[in-house]
């Protein structure tokens, strides 16, 4: 099954508190850009991430409000500001890496939720009943082209708001893969006992294959050098 990318830059959530703390009491965030999940929207306010090391600067606020404030990094943005946050399932932030937020007048130390979002799939009902999925199963994702790779252990997570299937990477994933938002990538389930060797070689393309086929050809040779060195060790022992 093929299904859609969307690269995720670094954003945040904030909590109703923390708007309030940043921004002004009673202060309502301003939809700029609504995103695929209808819910969600790219606000017109924006924050400075402030690390010991330095600062992201103009980074996103996503609305509407969340239960708890959660800042959404690649590890490189972690370490250009002197930070190392773990990657976690997002929501999940207790004992993460505390920051301090910037708004334009305004400066606020949280104490947790600092997180690299680990990767993951947003799948609409209907894929997940064709294609076997349950929320919270695991999926292997298959890139090819010329920065070729498998992404193991993708996440998905099933819901009704889901208008679309789509894999969510952060720039450094995306980068790896030389990948933007919009390309295509094939989902594979990893637990799917139909999962055949010829599946995935199927996957490849003809320079991959030929790469492919050089290998196994040089790994027969090497073997076959190694059980003519030991025969002639035999035969050295039995004139012996």
């Amino acid at each position: 099954m093929d299904i859609n990318v969307g690269v995720s830059a670094r954003h945040i959530h904030l909590s109703r508190e923390d708007v309030d703390k940043l921004f002004g009491e009673g202060y309502q965030l301003t939809p700029s850009r609504y995103l695929s999940i209808a819910t969600q929207y790219i606000a017109k306010e924006r924050i400075t991430v402030r690390g010991p090391k330095g600062d992201l600067k103009n980074v996103a606020v996503i609305g509407p409000e969340r239960p708890n404030t959660q800042v959404e990094v690649s590890k490189t943005d972690g370490f250009s500001i002197g930070l190392k946050p773990s990657i976690r399932l997002s929501g999940d932030i207790e004992g993460s890496e505390s920051v301090t937020l910037v708004s334009p007048d305004k400066e606020l130390l949280i104490p947790e939720g600092l997180i690299v979002a680990m990767r993951h799939i947003h799948m609409v009902v209907a894929d997940a009943e064709k294609f076997g999925f349950q929320h919270k199963d695991f999926a292997m994702v298959v890139v090819k082209g010329s920065r070729s790779l498998v992404f193991d252990y993708v996440v998905v997570r099933v819901a009704e708001e889901n208008t679309h299937t789509e894999i969510h990477l952060d720039t450094d994933e995306a980068n790896t893969a030389d990948l933007k938002t919009g390309d295509s990538v094939e989902l594979l389930h990893v637990n799917d006992k139909k999962l055949r060797l010829e599946q995935i070689i199927n996957m490849f393309d003809e320079r991959q294959l030929t790469i492919l086929e050089h290998s196994v050809n040089q790994i027969v040779v090497e073997e076959k050098q190694r059980l003519s060195a030991m025969e002639d060790i035999l035969r050295t022992l039995r004139k012996k």
